[in-house]
C-alpha cells in the first residue's frame, strides 16, 4: 500500500497540467487532493527547515477532506515533521465536535489523531464560548502565537480555502463580508447551510498569508471559478490576494471547464 499510493501520487504530479506556476489543473477531484497534499508537505518541510516550525489553517467540507486523508498515508506520514506543524482552522460552523458538520471534528477523524502530531499543535477555534467572544479568544489566540515566535501580527505559511457557488469562501458570504479596512482577524458571522453562527479568519488576515491555496472540484463550480479568476465583481473569494505571499488555484477538469485558455 506504501509504494502504491507513491507511486500514484508520482504520477498525478507528472500528469498534471500546469497553465502558470499557480494554477494547477489535474485530470480528477482524487488527482487534486494529491496535489493538494503535496503543497501542504513541501510546504512544511521547506518552513520547518527555514525556521523551525510550519502554520497551517485549514478549511472543512469533503473536497478539502480528501486531502486530508492523504496526509495519513505513509507517504506523508513518514515525511512531514509533524512535531514542528501546527494546525489552525480557517472556519468553523457552532456544533458539536461529533457533529458531522464540525471541521474539526472531521480533521481529527480524517488525519489529526491518525499522525504524531502533538496535542499542543493543534489549534480549534474554541465553539465553547458564544460566538462574539470566540472570535475575540480565537483572534487573541493566534496573535500571541505568532509573537512568541518573532511576528508583529499572524502570518501563516500556508491556507487552504474552498469556494462556494456564491463566491464565498472561509465563512465569508457575499451578504456578510467583513470590511477589509477593519482591523479584526477573526470575526463571528451568521449564514450558510446550515445557517448557524460561525467563526471565520478574515480577508486581511488571509492576505498576510505566504501561500494561499484554493482546492475547487467538480464542473459545477466552474462558473464561478471562472468569474473569481476574472476579477469576481468584489465576491469574498475574489478579495483574496495574498500581499506578498502566492495564491494558488488546485482544480480538476471540471472546475476549470469554464476557463478561457486562450
Amino acid at each position: 500500500m506504501r509504494g502504491s499510493y507513491a507511486k500514484r501520487a508520482i504520477s498525478v504530479w507528472m500528469e498534471l497540467t500546469v497553465m502558470c506556476p499557480k494554477l494547477v489543473i489535474a485530470k480528477t477531484a482524487a488527482d487534486a487532493a494529491i496535489a493538494a497534499a503535496r503543497l501542504f508537505r513541501e510546504t512544511a518541510l521547506k518552513e520547518v527547515s527555514r525556521k523551525g516550525f510550519f502554520a497551517a489553517a485549514i478549511s472543512g467540507g469533503e473536497t478539502p477532506r480528501q486531502m486530508h486523508r492523504l496526509l495519513a498515508e505513509p507517504l506523508h506520514l513518514d515525511s512531514i515533521p509533524w512535531k514542528s506543524v501546527h494546525i489552525f482552522w480557517v472556519d468553523e460552523r457552532y456544533v458539536p465536535r461529533d457533529d458531522p458538520a464540525s471541521n474539526y471534528g472531521a480533521a481529527l477523524e480524517d488525519f489529526i489523531e491518525k499522525v504524531p502530531i502533538p496535542k499542543g499543535n493543534v489549534h480549534p477555534i474554541p465553539v465553547c464560548l458564544e460566538p462574539a467572544r470566540a472570535a475575540i479568544a480565537y483572534e487573541e489566540s493566534l496573535s500571541g502565537f505568532f509573537s512568541e515566535r518573532g511576528y508583529a501580527e499572524p502570518a501563516f505559511d500556508l491556507i487552504f480555502l474552498g469556494l462556494g457557488s456564491d463566491g464565498h469562501t472561509a465563512s465569508l458570504f457575499p451578504e456578510s463580508v467583513s470590511d477589509e479596512k477593519k482591523s479584526a482577524k477573526v470575526e463571528s458571522v451568521l449564514g450558510g447551510s446550515p445557517k448557524v453562527f460561525r467563526i471565520t479568519l478574515t480577508i486581511p488576515l488571509i492576505n498576510k498569508a505566504a501561500r494561499v491555496a484554493f482546492l475547487v472540484t467538480g464542473k459545477a463550480k466552474s462558473d464561478i471559478v471562472s468569474r473569481i479568476m476574472s476579477g469576481g465583481s468584489g465576491l469574498p473569494a475574489a478579495r483574496v490576494a495574498p500581499e506578498t505571499g502566492e495564491l494558488f488555484w488546485l482544480l480538476d477538469k471540471g472546475a476549470a471547464s469554464a476557463l478561457d485558455m486562450g
